[in-house]
């Protein structure tokens, strides 16, 4: 929703097409590599287009057995934060009311609702970290009294300089404050 007095921007979280793509995968690898140690473990191919003479129990099929598992799990943690949409949220600047209200979803438990308020007179600035390279970083933080800088970008899928930019360009005017 965006009008004059209020702006609403989702965040999504964990539910982006990255991990449901690799939750799949991590899932199908996980069960190839534990039937396939299994086969060489009871002598029967499990999957046809495995040979399991071909390999040893001890120890092939017992690490292809270790990998399975692992990669089953992973793909149920990945599974689970989907199911939990850990990290989604949205941030809502409110003028008529006079708040700034961040809300974050965070895994089970007593603190899973992450939901700060806060005046727009306390909010000193909009910062932009823009870095570069490898591992790039460009995080939109909202600045407020305390020296309390707190994201409002998405994590893990970095948006383009331009798109970075301009989102920060307009918080930073419609809050009448500083772009830094």
């Amino acid at each position: 929703m965006n009008s004059n007095l209020i702006r609403r921007y989702v965040v999504v979280g964990s539910r982006r097409t990255s991990n449901y793509i690799w939750a799949i995968i991590c899932a199908i690898g996980g069960i190839d590599f534990l039937l396939t140690g299994l086969s060489s473990y009871f002598n029967l191919n499990l999957l046809p287009i495995i040979h399991a003479d071909n390999i040893i129990f001890f120890p092939q099929g017992l690490v292809m057995c270790f990998y399975g598992l692992l990669g089953l799990i992973f793909s149920c943690y990945l599974g689970l934060t989907i199911l939990w949409s850990v990290g989604g949220g949205f941030n809502i600047f409110d003028k008529q009311n006079g708040i700034v209200r961040i809300f974050r979803w965070g895994f089970p438990g007593k603190n899973r609702r992450i939901d700060l308020t806060y005046p727009i007179d306390e909010v000193t600035a909009i910062r932009l970290e823009l870095k570069d390279g490898l591992n790039p970083r460009r995080t939109i933080y909202l600045c407020v009294k305390g020296q309390r800088q707190i994201p409002l970008t998405r994590v893990g899928q970095p948006m383009t300089l331009e798109e970075i930019e301009v989102l920060a360009a307009e918080l930073a005017q419609f809050l009448q404050k500083d772009l830094i």
